[in-house]
């Protein structure tokens, strides 16, 4: 990540706040600085091995957007950004069967 880039600055500043509140806990510039680098010359973070809860992320993207009065299209490109990057794996809270919500449908 370029942090000169202002984009940069604001993905930089989720993913940490991101990786803070994950389980387990963990520093996301000490995940970079730990990174190995595969064959291609890119650095390869174990993201997957992180979870934090959907709201909290939702929390997280929102008063980051909110902070630096990112709104519209460019809001979007940041949502798809910080969530099919490397951001920790999303859980949700409780015990929520996929069953008890999927509605029968009928034609």
């Amino acid at each position: 990540m370029d942090l000169k880039n202002k984009n940069d600055i604001i993905m930089h500043e989720m993913y940490k706040l991101a990786f803070r509140a994950s389980t387990p806990s963990v520093d996301f510039d000490d995940l970079l600085e730990n990174a190995t680098i595969n064959d291609q010359g890119q650095k390869v973070i174990p993201f997957m091995d992180y979870e934090c809860y959907d709201d909290v992320l939702d929390k997280i993207f929102n008063d980051t957007m909110n902070k630096y009065g990112i709104d519209g299209y460019q809001r979007r490109g940041f949502n798809i950004s910080f969530y099919l990057g490397c951001s920790p794996k999303g859980k949700r809270r409780g015990d929520i069967s996929p069953k008890k919500n999927i509605k029968k449908l009928e034609f």
